[in-house]
């Protein structure tokens, strides 16, 4: 696997961790930081180069910090401890298909 991949990886779990303190440390609600991971989310995909010249992989691609710390915001990494495999398979399972994939 590429080091960078890993890093990533790691990365997300940082974020995911610091904005759980956040919450639990009342400076910011659960919603609030949903709201934010879903304004970053949609400015990622509908960014005119991601419509234009991005295939939905790779709009996925863009997506995918977003959404995964979407999922840890909302107790997906606390029920089974901070994991970024636990984490990355459920926005497989939860992301919704772009308009020009139905």
């Amino acid at each position: 696997m590429n080091t960078a991949n890993l890093q990533l990886e790691g990365l997300y779990l940082v974020i995911a961790s610091l904005t759980e303190a956040l919450v639990s440390k009342g400076v910011l609600s659960r919603e609030e930081v949903d709201e934010a991971l879903k304004r970053a989310e949609q400015g990622a995909i509908n960014d005119e180069r991601s419509v234009e010249d991005l295939s939905p992989a790779n709009r996925d691609a863009v997506a995918f910090a977003a959404r995964l710390l979407q999922i840890a915001n909302a107790g997906g990494a606390d029920r089974h401890g901070l994991s970024f495999h636990r984490l990355a398979k459920r926005v497989g399972e939860t992301k919704p298909p772009y308009n020009d994939q139905m």
